[in-house]
């Protein structure tokens, strides 16, 4: 009896030290996103609007903060691949909340995200990317989802990439699911590549239940662009089925 009860104690007082650290981990995530999130709107307003410099704090600022606050290690490779003078449409798998920071901080440009319509109603979350331009898109509306993509392709044709994560949501299991079109009718209509980028390890760092978050290493694996010159509106299922197969074999390859 005594026996079991000292194999089974250290158990539960390191679960007890994980669930505490976890809620001080949590405590520091809402503050300091509070905080970065006020000063963006300060250097917005002081900016005349110009969202370049506040988005530019998201992965300078912000993105570090977070995922040093989460003992996430960020490896990226592939950046040679891509001409970031130039616009594009980058399209990564999703297993956790912390790919928008590992995305935020791996790619050297502002970069506007594709995300759900609930995270407007959330408080700060919300009022940030309103007024950094983000797009939301509302599930199971194929139909308002792409006229609201619409609204960014003039963006991007005249300069600023996207950002989106086509599976729709999260993955529960780490596999890939199949890609959605929207974002590839916008690269599309813009006439600008696709970039495929593979995110392991998040799910890991912080799963997709409760905020069970563990250190790790991220690893962000950009792909070669896509280029998107002779093809047609027609051709979005077919493109995005391309940056699927990409992002799958780079994720494989990850996992050898």
């Amino acid at each position: 009896m005594n026996v079991i009860g000292l194999e089974t104690r250290p158990s539960g007082l390191a679960r007890l030290a994980w669930r505490s650290w976890n809620a001080l981990q949590l405590v520091f995530t809402i503050a300091w996103t509070a905080c970065c999130i006020c000063l963006a709107q300060a250097v917005l307003a002081i900016g005349g609007g110009n969202r370049r410099a506040p988005l530019k704090m998201a992965s300078r600022l912000w993105a570090p903060g977070l995922l040093i606050g989460a003992g996430a290690k960020l490896q990226v490779e592939g950046l040679e691949r891509v001409d970031f003078s130039k616009p594009h449409v980058f399209v990564a798998n999703h297993q956790s909340m912390i790919d928008v920071c590992a995305l935020f901080r791996a790619l050297p440009v502002p970069i506007r995200f594709v995300i759900k319509q609930e995270l407007e109603r959330v408080p700060f979350i919300g009022w940030y990317a309103r007024n950094m331009g983000m797009i939301f898109i509302k599930r199971g509306h194929a139909r308002e989802a792409a006229e609201r993509l619409h609204g960014i392709v003039a963006l991007v044709r005249g300069g600023d990439s996207l950002c989106a994560f086509p599976e729709g949501t999260r993955s529960r299991d780490g596999s890939i699911r199949p890609f959605k079109g929207g974002a590839f009718q916008v690269a599309l209509q813009a006439g600008v590549p696709v970039v495929p980028i593979a995110i392991d390890g998040s799910g890991e760092v912080l799963p997709l239940s409760g905020f069970r978050v563990r250190p790790g290493t991220i690893t962000v694996r950009i792909g070669d662009p896509i280029p998107t010159t002779g093809l047609r509106i027609g051709d979005r299922h077919a493109l995005a089925q391309r940056a699927h197969d990409a992002v799958a074999a780079m994720h494989a390859c990850a996992r050898m």
